[in-house]
């Protein structure tokens, strides 16, 4: 059972920058894809980006790419999703999952196994 814990929400004004870590309980990051989700009150998980296990490249979705950047450090087991230039629009209740290394379709929520408590980030106007 791979856990995942989450730091560095809060409360950020307009224009600024916030790095949010994933931190897993044992040596499993670098076996894993890490995927990072966001969600709005009644909505679904949104995909934000994940970083692949083996290579450690990245993909994003349209909405964040530019602004926000995933990075791993393996020998700390943790995955950081550093987000630049916030926005009102960007408050929400961020997660990061975790895919088995076989796992297809990263893009989806459904493709990830392990899920992160959230954590909450307010960006004020």
């Amino acid at each position: 059972q791979v856990q995942l814990v989450q730091s560095g929400g809060g409360l950020v004004q307009s224009g600024e920058s916030l790095t949010l870590s994933c931190e897993t309980s044992e040596d499993h990051v670098s076996n894993y894809h890490v995927g990072w989700f966001r969600q709005f009150p009644g909505t679904v998980r949104l995909f934000l980006g994940t970083i692949s296990w083996n290579d450690d490249s990245t993909s994003y979705a349209d909405a964040v790419k530019g602004r926000f950047t995933i990075s791993r450090v393996n020998d700390k087991n943790t995955v950081y999703l550093r987000m630049n230039n916030l926005t009102p629009e960007d408050t929400a209740i961020y997660y990061c999952a975790a895919a088995k290394a076989s796992a297809r379709y990263t893009l989806l929520s459904s493709a990830y196994d392990y899920w992160g408590q959230g954590t909450q980030v307010t960006v004020s106007s």
